[in-house]
């Protein structure tokens, strides 16, 4: 199902370029402040590949000036092409909530394309125009893929990573660290056993987007403006556009996090015990005292995470006492969804159209949240369990998504690892 071959990278020239001082976060990630810190920090940042400046910019350019650079980068070797195709493993140490190390392993290839009706590859959420017409702009105007879309597959025995392990027993080629302090490995896989152990474990099965929605429903459409216009028709090979950069992990490792995205309403009254009681209706509720914001992980790591799986939530209303809301899983619920319908919707009177017009927050750390209730920026803070990779893998399996902003997979993909250029059906895949 799921087709994977290996690709000719490009990547930056280690004799000259410090990896670490280069590669940033996801475009989709980095704080419009956050823009001039990385364009001052390097002159050859990736970060120049993947955004304006000044945001205010954004709207109004083609991205004609990143060609110049990319083009640029490529005559003065700043960028340099491997000579044959290969697969990349990518090894990331980084230490996860709680001071644990963690390790996850996966690897980079190019990705056949498949439209999302035919459930090969599949997305859990929905997306946006505006952040699609602007990574269509780039991609026209590159013709490269210039960050990753992240692909979690299925293999709780872990057998794929079995068979890749000798790939990972080389010496890495290139090695950064980003500033999040986590440490990125990357290998070549060339070795032909290496590409068919990959290819056959993954043509068995469907792949789930982790992150890059709007960089895969891109490529599609790239794909079919291309499809349109006759680009490499009547070639024995397959075009380049007809794959795009994918990043693939074992969902069920224990270095791929599945961390919560926790939910502030903005505005409103906040609801008394009395309309959490009539508006809940067969919930059970707890309460405790939180004291300060600095107890908050280990409050919710005692008294909620102990219901993942089930529809729970914890309530903060900055008063110092949480309201913890649970109650049993019924056949073919997932618990975010419940919480949408029954308490955003429910208690809040929250429907799609308020949320979508910008009602809630969704902060990735509760504490964040809980500040910013404090500060009167929200008026009340609903910390959640993160989903579970079985919940994910269900809803995607019946051809669904889940609300918006449900998943947040650690860690994430820095741009500037690897790229990949379509200038060429004969180097873009092998």
């Amino acid at each position: 199902m799921t087709e994977v071959q290996a690709f000719r990278a490009f990547h930056y020239n280690l004799a000259r370029i410090d990896l670490s001082r280069v590669i940033v976060p996801p475009y989709d990630v980095v704080a419009p402040d956050e823009r001039a810190l990385y364009y001052d920090r390097d002159p050859h940042s990736a970060i120049r590949l993947e955004l304006t400046r000044d945001i205010a910019s954004e709207a109004s350019t083609d991205y004609a000036e990143v060609a110049r650079i990319l083009a640029e980068w490529r005559r003065e070797g700043v960028l340099v092409r491997d000579p044959a195709p290969a697969l990349y493993g990518l090894r990331q140490r980084f230490r996860a909530p709680g001071s644990e190390t963690l390790v996850r392993e996966g690897f980079f290839g190019a990705l056949r394309l498949e439209e999302y009706a035919r459930r090969i590859v599949c997305p859990h959420e929905r997306t946006l125009a505006g952040p699609k017409a602007d990574r269509l702009k780039i991609l026209r105007a590159t013709r490269a893929n210039l960050s990753s879309v992240f692909l979690l597959y299925q293999d709780r025995a872990n057998k794929l990573a079995a068979e890749l392990a000798g790939g990972f027993e080389q010496p890495a080629f290139a090695v950064a660290t980003d500033d999040a302090g986590i440490e990125h490995s990357l290998w070549r896989f060339d070795s032909p056993a290496l590409h068919t152990a990959a290819q056959g474990f993954l043509r068995s099965q469907a792949v789930v987007i982790a992150d890059g929605h709007h960089r895969y429903e891109t490529a599609l459409t790239y794909a079919a403006e291309c499809r349109a216009e006759g680009g490499n028709q009547g070639t024995v090979q397959d075009p380049p556009w007809a794959f795009t950069l994918a990043y693939f992990a074992n969902a069920y490792a224990p270095g791929t996090l599945l961390l919560p995205i926790h939910r502030v309403i903005r505005t409103g009254p906040v609801p008394d015990a009395a309309a959490w009681r009539t508006r809940l209706l067969g919930w059970r509720e707890e309460t405790v005292a939180l004291g300060g914001v600095e107890n908050l992980p280990v409050v919710l790591a005692e008294r909620l995470a102990p219901r993942r799986g089930h529809p729970a939530l914890a309530v903060d209303d900055g008063s110092g006492t949480l309201r913890i809301f649970s109650r049993p899983v019924r056949d073919g619920e997932i618990s975010i969804r419940v919480i949408h319908a029954e308490v955003i919707g429910g208690v809040f009177g929250l429907g799609e159209e308020a949320v979508r017009q910008g009602a809630i927050d969704y902060p990735k750390d509760a504490q964040h949240a809980a500040r910013d209730v404090r500060a009167g920026r929200g008026a009340v803070a609903l910390y959640l369990n993160a989903l579970s990779p079985d919940e994910v893998f269900a809803v995607t399996a019946a051809g669904e998504v889940l609300p918006q902003k449900s998943t947040f997979f650690l860690p994430k993909l820095p741009t500037g690892l690897l790229f990949r250029l379509m200038d060429s059906p004969s180097e873009a895949v092998r």
